[in-house]
């Protein structure tokens, strides 16, 4: 087989490293270090706050996801832990913010609703998340169904939501469970291995070795999810054999 090539769908936690985040090409950041492992290469897609809603997105509306769709030997869906943040405001109104102006405006305002964005989280348990469960497997779905109707026999991969320890969320994450309930049962409908991110790196965020926001990782914490990828990863690719590109 030759080197195999891996197509990830990523948010945040993927190219955030313990100071702040870095480019994509970054031999620490996970995807790179299961790349490394496989002896293969990444081609991320990634963004800020990415949940299943904005994989989908990429996935219909950006043409260089269309070329690498030829060429990718596995497909990796990292996403669905930001999915099951609290979002006190409703997801258009937060992500709405960025476009207030004048700037003075949009500045007071967000900082405004950052600062009470741990108060609220706390007051109301962690409701509403910012994607309901229901939505993240709806559009996970949606992202298998197209990707088999291209390439049947591609490999897919997914990844259950991890663990935070945010004072900018209030130390609230009432919303993974339930998620995490739910993505397992989509899991076994449509038969795509999941990862379990919390397993491997909640010791790592718990422990304060991550980064001092309390939500993205250490490089440590890099290494470990990148290992555990490439161990699930591994016999899929040579399951696949050479030759699955198309």
């Amino acid at each position: 087989m030759n080197s195999p090539r891996l197509l990830v769908f990523a948010d945040s936690l993927s190219f955030h490293g313990p100071d702040g985040p870095h480019p994509a090409d970054d031999k620490r950041i996970w995807p790179n270090v299961t790349a490394e492992a496989v002896g293969g290469s990444v081609d991320m897609f990634a963004g800020f706050g990415w949940t299943a809603r904005d994989a989908w997105w990429s996935l219909v509306g950006d043409p260089r996801v269309w070329a690498e769709l030829h060429h990718a030997d596995a497909v990796i869906l990292a996403i669905g832990s930001m999915d099951t943040l609290p979002s006190p405001l409703p997801t258009y109104l937060r992500t709405g913010l960025r476009y207030l102006r004048p700037d003075s405006v949009r500045r007071v305002v967000r900082g405004a609703y950052l600062a009470a964005q741990p108060k609220l989280a706390v007051a109301m348990r962690g409701k509403p998340a910012v994607l309901p469960a229901k939505l993240t497997v709806r559009y996970l779905d949606d992202i298998v169904e197209a990707l088999r109707a291209l390439r049947p026999s591609l490999p897919i991969i997914g990844m259950l939501p991890g663990v935070h320890r945010a004072a900018s969320y209030g130390y609230v994450h009432t919303a993974r469970e339930g998620a995490t309930a739910a993505m397992k049962a989509w899991s076994r409908r449509v038969d795509v291995p999941l990862l379990d991110l919390a397993a491997v790196i909640e010791p790592h965020i718990l422990s304060g070795r991550g980064n001092p926001d309390g939500m993205h990782w250490g490089w440590e914490g890099h290494a470990d999810v990148g290992r555990a990828m490439a161990e699930l990863v591994a016999p899929l690719l040579a399951k696949a054999g050479p030759g699955a590109a198309t």
